[in-house]
């Protein structure tokens, strides 16, 4: 059968209101939504994120269908041949005999490099649109972003709650301030641990994926059984922040930065866990934050303005944000190194065989499940790292292939900026380093551990308290003239020689034996 025009949808590209499924004349359009090899071992992924994606985009081509559309749903037995998206759509291209090849705009830079090269490959009409998911539209962002400029998040979360109307009175912020993050930092107690909500998770049956992922021999990592706990439909995905706002939303931002190893839901706590849903667009941002506004104007005597803005900021303020600077400084971002960090990975990336809890904590969390919070992320493996100097490229890798929400255009301005200072700036205005004290403040991981997180130098102190002091040591000519963290080296500066040799020479110790920690 002949189609006049073929559209690609990418995995990512989920969304079943997009225009493109409500325009007159569908017969001439053959939508294609295809799993490709090229997309699976660009870094090796979690295989429950491998899996998610086939199950959504399968569960997304059936719904599609329902709706009398066209669909061509290719898995990997039936692309296996196919070496990239390019050699994929030509041979569609000539099998179905279109005249035209569209898509959406990709977020990732790697795969809007290969479709404006689409052209030099096939003789073809090719088209673009928007994917009508973000609320800040692309080319709005080089109006709010420049090129190696550091733009501040909180202006541009000011900025975007004022063109919404979001939170908003009189042209003023709800509550009388823009931001309650201070509010937003408290560590779970005894009592919090029994009344913390049981996660909402799904039972997807993914025997077939998985057994096809084994026979195309895709290298994957992490933990997954016969069925997938995440969303992998718009109605799962609805349900799961239906849960959120329900059971969750109350205690959010109370406790969005606290860890904890005390109880069976330690990996969920009162995260929503959306952000697979939201990445692969199956879920608009506009319809979350409408909802946890409805809920939160339902329910003033149980859920307080605090936790609102917390999440509400994370979606229309950080989400927004980190994908301007990654559009706007790209492909240059990929290759920053500011503090010239060198060293590999250590191998309990991969397996959590660790002495220290807290790493190993994080680690098992992100194998098991595919998922850790943002301070898990930023505070214990992103600190880590930060203090050890790993390789960007590696920490990029890691945190792109290890969870499931991650997409390149949000994980490396996280990781690479937001996380590893690699950026020298251009989003976080200093490194988030820290020692063992803050990871003692906000988790209950260093009660269990084989290290001492009270010691700085002895052989059994804890890791990050060398390791901080060397980190700050190292770049002290960089970041004694920073404003924020003027404070710590006053500090180290009271410590007398001794007792500052003594700490850096058990940070070289830790360095020299790291694979051992």
């Amino acid at each position: 059968m002949a189609y006049k025009i073929l559209r690609f949808i990418f995995g990512d590209q989920l969304n079943a209101n997009h225009t493109w499924y409500k325009e007159e004349n569908q017969a001439q359009y053959l939508y294609v939504i295809a799993e490709l090899k090229q997309e699976t071992n660009y870094v090796k992924h979690h295989i429950q994120k491998v899996a998610a994606f086939f199950s959504a985009m399968e569960n997304f081509a059936s719904a599609l269908k329902k709706s009398q559309l066209n669909v061509l749903h290719l898995t990997l037995d039936d692309t296996q041949h196919d070496e990239s998206i390019t050699t994929l759509l030509k041979r569609l291209a000539e099998q179905y005999q279109c005249q035209e090849i569209q898509y959406q705009y990709p977020d990732e830079y790697r795969l809007y490099q290969q479709m404006q090269q689409l052209e030099s490959h096939i003789s073809l009409k090719i088209s673009a649109c928007d994917s009508e998911h973000f609320l800040l539209p692309y080319s709005d962002i080089s109006a709010h972003f420049k090129k190696d400029k550091h733009v501040k998040m909180e202006f541009f979360y000011r900025m975007m709650r004022k063109r919404f109307n979001i939170l908003m009175k009189d042209g003023a912020p709800q509550g009388g301030q823009w931001n309650f993050d201070q509010d937003n930092r408290n560590k779970l107690k005894k009592a919090d641990l029994a009344t913390i909500p049981e996660p909402k998770v799904f039972s997807n049956d993914i025997e077939i994926i998985l057994r096809r992922i084994n026979n195309h021999k895709i290298s994957t990592l992490g933990h997954c059984s016969s069925t997938l706990l995440w969303p992998t439909s718009r109605n799962q995905a609805k349900q799961l922040l239906d849960y959120f706002c329900t059971h969750l939303l109350p205690h959010f931002g109370q406790f969005q930065d606290a860890m904890t190893c005390q109880t069976s839901h330690k990996w969920s706590l009162y995260h929503s866990r959306i952000a697979f849903a939201l990445n692969t667009k199956m879920l608009h941002p506009m319809h979350v934050i409408n909802q946890v506004l409805s809920e939160f104007d339902k329910r003033k005597n149980e859920i307080n303005l605090a936790q609102v803005e917390g999440f509400i900021r994370q979606i229309l303020g950080w989400r927004e944000y980190v994908r301007g600077v990654y559009w706007q400084n790209m492909p240059d971002y990929a290759t920053k190194n500011e503090l010239n960090a060198k060293r590999a990975l250590p191998d309990y990336f991969w397996h959590g065989n660790t002495k220290m809890n807290c790493m190993k904590q994080a680690i098992d969390q992100s194998l098991d499940t595919a998922y850790a919070h943002h301070i898990q992320r930023l505070m214990i493996t992103g600190n880590f790292c930060l203090l050890t100097g790993i390789k960007p490229d590696d920490v990029d890798n890691w945190y792109l292939g290890i969870y499931i929400d991650a997409i390149e255009w949000v994980e490396m301005p996280n990781t690479r900026g937001m996380s590893q200072f690699a950026d020298g700036g251009l989003i976080a205005t200093k490194p988030y380093a820290s020692s063992g004290n803050y990871i003692n403040k906000m988790s209950d991981y260093c009660k269990g551990c084989h290290y001492n997180v009270k010691q700085k130098s002895e052989e059994t102190a804890c890791p990050f308290n060398s390791l901080y002091w060397l980190f700050m040591h190292t770049h002290e000519a960089r970041l004694s003239r920073n404003p924020r963290i003027g404070m710590v080296y006053k500090n180290w500066q009271k410590q007398n020689e001794t007792q500052q040799s003594a700490t850096l020479k058990r940070a070289q110790w830790c360095l020299t034996n790291i694979e051992k920690l």
